[in-house]
């Protein structure tokens, strides 16, 4: 048996110019962390050549091409199992139907890539567990998706990820020192929202759009490169007009990004004495991220309080094998 771990992942400001049709234009970038969230992947071995999946439905076939599920179908034909393979996911936020923009299609992408290549008894490092979930999400499985949430996960930890028009990807560690990178944690608070929602259809607009709102995305690129600044002097307040001035152009990409429910809590955290905020993943539903002066969070929290809270806490590992017998 073969156990993959692989972190969720919160995006924090730049999303969305990680889409291929823009950072050719022009360099993409995305500041996000891994979380204390995780994707298991666990494989075994079957006996009578069959492949059998368990994840929100059960298959059981003869050979990958009569797999439903497209990213295990087209994992399985990049790594180049064809059978005797048992295939079982577990998440510790699972979602109902769709999403919660934690990045959990791509946490699970990740770990399955890397739980296969030690499968069949190879290595593959962050950047090529990356690239590799990249080609089987939107290569392979059409999804309509940007490329920060493969890396993110696949190398965990607080990053500068860059996406240059060569199209090389750049992973940068924000290193901070121990007490600055406790405090900027302790400034946040995620309530979900209470509706998950199809990040496809809204990313399939966003991609659409990417020429109408193409100076809107170099804005959002160019702000990167100010929360990091800001961040690593500890400048949290900063950091968190710098949150919301993201998320209010990030609400011009696509018409299903916020809504009336979404907006109406966003401005209660904001009167409730927030500094700024954002809607996690592609937008619609999900969770709510709000950053604040933690003396304000009880304050936030009551009026929030129909919402369910969140606990999180960053961390520092990318997708990673647990368990191997």
């Amino acid at each position: 048996m073969i156990i993959s771990q692989t972190p969720l992942r919160i995006s924090f400001v730049g999303g969305g110019t990680d889409f291929e049709e823009f950072y050719r234009q022009y360099p993409g970038r995305v500041l996000s962390t891994s979380i204390d969230k995780h994707f298991y992947i666990s494989l075994n071995p079957r006996f009578d050549g069959t492949i059998k999946l368990n994840y929100s439905e059960t298959e059981l076939v003869d050979n990958p091409s009569q797999i439903k599920h497209p990213l295990v179908r087209a994992a399985l034909e990049e790594v180049g199992v064809v059978k005797g393979i048992d295939i079982v996911s577990l998440a510790d936020l699972p979602a109902r139907k769709t999403g919660l923009g934690l990045g959990s299609s791509s946490s699970f992408s990740v770990g399955l890539m890397n739980a296969l290549y030690s499968f069949t008894g190879q290595y593959a490092s962050p950047d090529i567990l990356a690239e590799k979930a990249c080609k089987v999400e939107i290569e392979k499985a059409g999804s309509p998706i940007g490329k920060q949430d493969q890396y993110a996960v696949a190398f965990g930890g607080l990053n500068l990820i860059t996406f240059n028009t060569n199209g090389k990807i750049d992973v940068e560690p924000v290193y901070l020192r121990p007490q600055v990178k406790k405090d900027f944690e302790r400034h946040f608070l995620a309530f979900f929202t209470g509706k998950e929602r199809s990040a496809n259809t809204i990313l399939t607009e966003q991609s659409k759009n990417i020429s109408e709102k193409f100076n809107t995305l170099k804005q959002m690129s160019d702000l990167v490169l100010d929360f990091k600044v800001a961040l690593e002097k500890g400048n949290f307040q900063e950091t968190g007009r710098l949150l919301h001035k993201n998320w209010l152009l990030k609400k011009e990409l696509a018409s299903s990004i916020s809504s009336t429910q979404i907006d109406e809590m966003y401005n209660k955290a904001l009167s409730a004495g927030a500094w700024g905020g954002k809607i996690l993943g592609a937008g619609g539903g999900g969770f709510l991220l709000v950053m604040a002066s933690p003396d304000k969070h009880s304050q936030i929290k009551e009026a929030l309080a129909e919402y369910q809270l969140i606990n999180f806490r960053f961390t520092e590992a990318g997708s990673k094998i647990i368990f191997k017998n």
